[in-house]
């Protein structure tokens, strides 16, 4: 059986019809799949968000996920969302990797983030930078890292090699710039380790995350272990801003997003690129085929 993508269109003030339909026009997406833009989208002006733009964001992704739960759709592609427009319509989640996750009854699930040579996992996501050091726990660390393992096993036949980066500058020069690593990083690299299926699989760090990204990039690690948003973000958009792709792991189904946000400034104005959503819907027919 073809697999099956429902793919929302985000705000439609936006870029989000504009790259989805150059996506499905490409002949870089898998034919081997159906598509279905899911949702009813109002008329809109764009680069101008409004209440009922969100609220039919908002409509899409449940249509979407309930249609997922159904065994109606095999994944699900997201469209960009305007996060203060949809809170204002009475969304309340963080994101869209919590909604699913909710949604589905998933407490085990994490964000992860493919772009080139790059791929990223967060143990935090979206919270205040000075709230992370209190956040971060050994238990944390461990449970997002058998979700990547888990991730990274399921895309290839090898035993995944992951680095786990420090927190502080210089993974916390053996304690002089920090303790985290000595105290909840280190244990959670030796935890993790001991836990992981494929005992060819390594885990190694608490690395410096001045170089750990640099050296995945080369090839040395398959994916990175990040303790919070932006230091997985930064290199992530810096190395493959316009092909990188979101994907929540520990759902039922795979669900996948385009990196970037709404674009509202040059919706409509032919300057969008479909890349992004490419590589999110790529990605979205591959998982399908391995689970």
């Amino acid at each position: 059986m073809r697999p099956r993508v429902g793919i929302t269109l985000g705000d439609c003030a936006g870029i989000g019809p504009e790259i989805v339909d150059l996506a499905l026009k490409a002949d870089r997406v898998p034919k081997s799949a159906e598509y279905k833009i899911v949702g009813k989208y109002p008329d809109c002006s764009l680069g101008q968000p409004t209440r009922e733009t969100a609220r039919a964001a908002a409509a899409a992704l449940e249509e979407a996920v309930t249609l997922a739960r159904r065994g109606e759709l095999d994944a699900v592609v997201t469209g960009p969302i305007h996060k203060a427009r949809m809170y204002e319509a009475g969304f309340k989640f963080p994101g869209q990797t919590e909604f699913f996750a909710e949604r589905c009854g998933v407490k085990n699930f994490a964000m992860c983030l493919i772009g080139g040579k790059l791929t990223v996992a967060l143990v935090t996501t979206h919270i205040p930078l000075r709230e992370v050091p209190n956040t971060l726990k050994q238990s944390e660390i461990a449970r997002v890292g058998l979700l990547l393992a888990d991730f990274l096993r399921r895309r290839s036949k090898n035993a995944p090699c992951i680095a786990v980066a420090g927190l502080n500058p210089h993974a916390g020069e053996s304690g002089r710039l920090g303790r985290e690593e000595i105290e909840i990083i280190a244990p959670a690299v030796e935890e993790l380790q001991s836990k992981i299926e494929n005992r060819a699989s390594r885990i190694v760090g608490p690395i410096s995350p001045d170089t750990v990204f640099h050296r995945a990039a080369e090839g040395e690690f398959d994916a990175v272990l990040c303790m919070y948003h932006d230091q997985a973000l930064i290199p992530l958009k810096l190395h493959a801003f316009h092909g990188g792709v979101n994907v929540t792991l520990g759902l039922p189904f795979p669900r996948t997003s385009p990196d970037h946000g709404t674009a509202f400034a040059i919706a409509g104005k032919g300057l969008a690129r479909p890349n992004s959503m490419i590589a999110a819907i790529k990605l979205a027919v591959d998982l399908t085929q391995r689970e």
